[in-house]
């Protein structure tokens, strides 16, 4: 009688483990096809990073319904490697030259959206709309997938932080779209270009080993946030130097992106989601007062600089430079170097100084 009992409850224990295997398989299968359902709308409206916030979505279905599927660690930091030599790709030296004959005026309109993002962000925080630090790097104007990614490095709820992010880039793409007019048509060319545009194998491989190089020197040295940084840094290194040239196919980029939108959009909860529910008029309201005071920037911006209103509103934007930049290259009448360089250098000191604002102004918002 002793020994049936332990053999009893093994029985159960195998046929759990079994279901378990073949449910994650399944549950891996229906991932994936929520993944397509949900980017496949998302993309043909030319909403910004819609092959990361489509696998999100479907992933944050299957959180939100207390499905676990954990994404493993080491594929989420080579994402986040992808994305940094995407960024690298489009540094170039060559768009800094235009700054250095209009440093005053670049670096006076840049900093002026900083700091309007980063008064509305730290009242948010101020006020408890959002928890810790979230509010901060959630308004930081710009780099959206980065500072979700570093922000959880430093406390933050990456989760929050992207549902802010990625919901003000959609906004700043609906507003610039309706601005530019006749865009979107022309969006729609240019997206399908990018995904038919060839592949080199040989630059992919060296890109592909800066990659994995990178990371694993960030795992080695544990670098908060350097399996986005290094990749990124080392990558812009050797392109400017002429000894690297970047490539990363349009179906690498949709892996990296997938991974990264399942890691974020699991780490949903319920709870989670109420939160941003209750939060979602403040949130609202911030992003609103963003777009609105970059707006007068913009104004101020084109009587100085003497550029088209358009022009102006498309290099303060805060946040969507993806979009921002297909609308530029796509409309009659826009100075796209401008537009660019301006989006450019509020993108490089976002990403050095957002790290920074954010542990510094924390502390204030917890005394």
């Amino acid at each position: 009688m002793p020994d049936r009992t332990p053999a009893l409850a093994r029985k159960p224990a195998a046929r759990h483990l079994s279901f378990r295997h073949g449910s994650t398989g399944m549950t891996w299968c229906g991932l994936l096809g929520l993944s397509v359902l949900f980017t496949v709308p998302l993309h043909y409206l030319h909403l910004p990073a819609a092959i990361l916030l489509g696998p999100m979505f479907a992933a944050v279905v299957l959180a939100v319904r207390e499905i676990h599927l954990p994404i493993p660690h080491p594929a989420f930091l080579l994402a986040q490697g992808i994305v940094g030599c995407m960024i690298a790709c489009s540094l170039q030296v060559s768009i800094f030259s235009k700054v250095m004959g209009e440093g005053p005026l670049f670096l006076g309109g840049v900093m002026c959206v900083i700091v309007l993002c980063t008064l509305i962000g730290f009242s948010l925080a101020r006020w408890k709309v959002l928890p810790g630090s979230t509010a901060l790097w959630g308004a930081s104007p710009g780099a959206a997938t980065v500072m979700t990614l570093m922000s959880q490095g430093y406390g933050a709820d990456m989760r929050l932080v992207a549902f802010m992010q990625y919901f003000r880039a959609a906004a700043v793409a609906v507003a610039a779209t309706v601005m530019a007019h006749g865009a979107t048509p022309v969006m729609a060319d240019t997206t399908t270009a990018f995904w038919s545009m060839p592949t080199s194998w040989a630059a992919f491989a060296e890109t592909a080993g800066v990659i994995v190089a990178g990371v694993s020197l960030a795992h080695v040295v544990r670098l908060s946030a350097g399996a986005l940084m290094l990749p990124l840094i080392v990558a812009t290194a050797l392109q400017d130097t002429g000894l690297l040239s970047i490539e990363l196919p349009p179906w690498f980029l949709a892996i990296g992106y997938a991974v990264l939108g399942w890691g974020i959009g699991l780490r949903f909860t319920r709870a989670t989601l109420r939160y941003a529910a209750r939060a979602f008029p403040y949130i609202m309201l911030a992003i609103m007062l963003m777009l609105g005071g970059c707006g007068l920037m913009a104004l101020a911006l084109a009587r100085v600089r003497h550029v088209s209103v358009l022009t102006a509103y498309l290099a303060t934007s805060p946040g969507g430079e993806d979009t921002v930049a297909i609308i530029a290259a796509t409309t009659p009448g826009v100075d796209m170097p401008f537009v660019m360089a301006m989006q450019t250098v509020r993108f490089v000191l976002v990403l050095f100084t957002g790290p920074f604002l954010a542990r510094t102004l924390s502390r204030w918002v917890e005394r």
